[in-house]
């Protein structure tokens, strides 16, 4: 496994309990090949496997050399168990981060991790431009087909028996666009809720450690 996906993964940890890596997403089935059975649909708002990883290696990717507030949130992880404190636990935590060769400076930590808040934030940015770009094409495309069809309709009521095949045909595909339309705008939505709810999830948790930082170790 390459070192990006090593420190991927170890990322992914620290914001996702027993993270495992999810099957690659170009994966397909061998022609012949009974397909994989399909997991079941998360519902909306729900924190996706898929979107944990990726936010992950987002981070790997901005990851600034040195110790940081990755290495301090690892240090932070290894004293969970120990029933101490919270506010121990943050302590013992900057202690071991700062034997470890961390600079001495708390800023260090929260810049940092306000950097890497950054990064996701910029990552959704794009994100949410990608899905609008795709709305505006699949939906967006179908919504048009279907205004068009409308009219012809009209057209073709008035021309008689003559062109009354071609009315069927396309009140046929009208019933049908129907359909895609929903299923399209399902899907999309319901990834964007899902990215939302993980983005969440992350920047909320390096959020809340920003705020103990600055009430624990002053």
């Amino acid at each position: 496994m390459p070192e990006s996906d090593n420190l991927g993964h170890k990322i992914l940890s620290f914001f996702i309990k027993d993270a495992e890596p999810g099957p690659s997403p170009a994966a397909t089935t061998p022609t012949g090949a009974p397909a994989a059975p399909q997991p079941a649909p998360l519902p909306p708002g729900s924190i996706d496997a898929k979107f944990a990883e990726h936010f992950a290696n987002v981070l790997a990717k901005s990851n600034l050399p040195g110790p940081d507030y990755f290495e301090f949130r690892e240090a932070l992880r290894g004293l969970a168990g120990l029933g101490l404190s919270e506010d121990k636990q943050f302590q013992a935590a900057w202690a071991s981060f700062k034997a470890m060769g961390g600079a001495p400076d708390v800023t260090v930590l929260t810049n940092a991790a306000n950097q890497y808040l950054n990064s996701l934030a910029a990552d959704r940015d794009s994100f949410n431009k990608s899905v609008e770009a795709a709305i505006n094409e699949r939906v967006g495309g179908l919504e048009k087909e279907l205004t068009q069809l409308q009219a012809d309709n009209e057209t073709l009521t008035r021309q008689l028996a003559e062109i009354q095949q071609r009315i069927v045909t396309n009140t046929e595909r009208l019933k049908a666009i129907g359909g895609e339309i929903k299923d399209q705008s399902g899907k999309l939505t319901q990834n964007r809720q899902n990215y939302e709810a993980t983005y969440g999830h992350f920047t909320q948790q390096i959020k809340d450690d920003v705020a103990k930082i600055g009430q624990y170790l002053k």
